[in-house]
């Protein structure tokens, strides 16, 4: 804690020192040092945190939205937490919503699915699949594909946190953290291409993108998946094969598995209808508490992740980024490696605003981006809840290599299938014309990159 605390400190110096050396024709001036946000500056000595001291996630996280929003209040004029939260009025006096029902989402999902995660492994299901699954390298495979499939219907949390509860099971608790990433990479990479299975793809359906266009992204996303799927069986399979002892005399609890149905009913209905899934993950964990006694204690070992996760989130959105590239295909495989340290949720609303990109392909790198690092995905985070030791960054790169060289061939299978379109998938009144400039707040901004396609 002592580290945690230095850094805090540091931090706080940082935005002091900043704000001391004022000027206009200064390098380090009231808002950049060398040119470099202050913002931008503390949220990657945060990173730097969360990657060194993995076991301390949580308290990092905290330390670096207290020290963003200490620089905000104190040399940002107008700032206000609040404002960004609930919203507020522009200068022309339109209402701009805040973000809270993002954060109150992230917040009520992680508890709400490892309460899920917790009722599937009572169901007993786990323990019958290796009656029906190949008895070698092939059986974690599957898994991994079993595991895309489902993310393409459900948030990727729930696919990452019932894929990870199978593989607890069927390898008797010792997964390899090569096998933990791709659990990751794969409820990732099957939310790239569905529009109700990730927030990015649902964001860019919402700004009116065809989402039958955007479905083209499946085709990296199952060459990548393919690929990772492979090496991480195989790394699981060396390391501890699957338990097919246990499998002879398991019985299903139907009770338990009828309240899985009905809460991944509550989150697929609540998401398209509302945009809320949350809400119905917990209506429908509260009707099956009627059915069958629901072990409620799972939610406190979930509190760390959730308030990590929501920390990162918001100090990701604190950051502003000046510009992003003009599109082409080398700033979308960028994009997707940015997207493994920074939200990828505001990078789209970003990429939508500079419009030109081809949307299939930018789907698939915010999304399967992502996986590179733990931290990189709503994903990462709920699955390294179940295994802790994949926390560990350098591990994670280690043992995970297979996704990012995945990351790039499913790239490359998609421009050479297809090819690089940015008019794809645009309705007939948002064909693009690339602009560069867009508010600093992609909360209080709207597409204007659009001409009328009959010019």
């Amino acid at each position: 804690m002592k580290y945690i605390h230095k850094i805090m400190a540091m931090l706080v110096l940082l935005c002091v020192t900043g704000s001391a050396c004022a000027g206009d024709q200064s390098l380090f001036t009231r808002f950049t040092f060398y040119g470099i946000r202050y913002e931008m500056i503390i949220f990657g000595l945060m990173l730097v945190g969360v990657a060194l001291f993995y076991t301390k996630t949580m308290q990092v996280a905290i330390c670096g939205l207290l020290a963003i929003c200490f620089y905000k209040y104190e040399f940002t004029d107008g700032f206000s937490v609040i404002s960004k939260l609930i919203g507020h009025y522009d200068e022309t006096g339109k209402f701009i919503s805040g973000s809270w029902n993002t954060y109150l989402n992230l917040a009520l999902m992680l508890p709400g699915f490892s309460v899920l995660a917790n009722i599937f492994e009572g169901s007993k299901l786990p323990t019958i699949i290796p009656r029906y699954i190949p008895h070698n390298y092939l059986g974690g495979f599957i898994l991994l594909i079993v595991i895309f499939v489902l993310s393409a219907f459900l948030d990727n949390i729930a696919a990452a946190m019932i894929g990870g509860s199978l593989a607890m099971i069927l390898f008797k608790g010792k997964v390899h953290i090569g096998f933990v990433a791709a659990i990751c990479a794969a409820s990732n990479a099957g939310g790239a291409g569905s529009v109700v299975g990730d927030t990015t793809t649902t964001l860019i359906w919402i700004y009116g993108k065809d989402p039958l266009v955007i479905a083209q992204a499946f085709l990296p996303a199952i060459v990548a998946i393919l690929f990772v799927a492979y090496f991480a069986s195989k790394q699981q399979d060396k390391y501890s094969p699957i338990d097919f002892a246990s499998a002879k005399d398991a019985h299903i609890d139907k009770k338990n598995l009828s309240i899985v149905v009905l809460i991944l009913a509550g989150a697929i209905s609540f998401n398209y209808l509302y945009e809320f899934p949350a809400l119905g993950i917990w209506i429908a964990i509260l009707l099956g508490s009627l059915i069958t006694k629901i072990n409620f204690k799972v939610v406190k070992s979930s509190i760390e992740s959730t308030v990590f996760l929501v920390a990162l989130v918001f100090c990701a959105e604190l950051v502003p980024i000046e510009s992003v590239p003009d599109a082409s295909i080398l700033s979308t495989l960028s994009i997707g490696f940015l997207s493994a340290v920074f939200n990828n949720i505001p990078l789209t609303q970003l990429c939508l605003i500079k419009g030109g990109y081809d949307w299939p392909l930018m789907s698939y790198a915010v999304g399967f981006g992502g996986s590179m690092i733990w931290f990189g995905s709503s994903a990462g985070v709920a699955v390294c809840d179940m295994f802790g030791k994949a926390r560990s960054f350098v591990n994670w790169l280690r043992y995970g290599w297979h996704i990012p060289v995945g990351f790039v061939i499913g790239f490359g299978v998609y421009l050479l299938v297809l090819g690089w379109d940015p008019i794809k998938g645009n309705p007939a009144d948002q064909i693009p014309v690339q602009t560069t400039g867009y508010s600093q707040s992609v909360d209080t901004v709207q597409t204007t990159t659009t001409v009328d396609a009959a010019e």
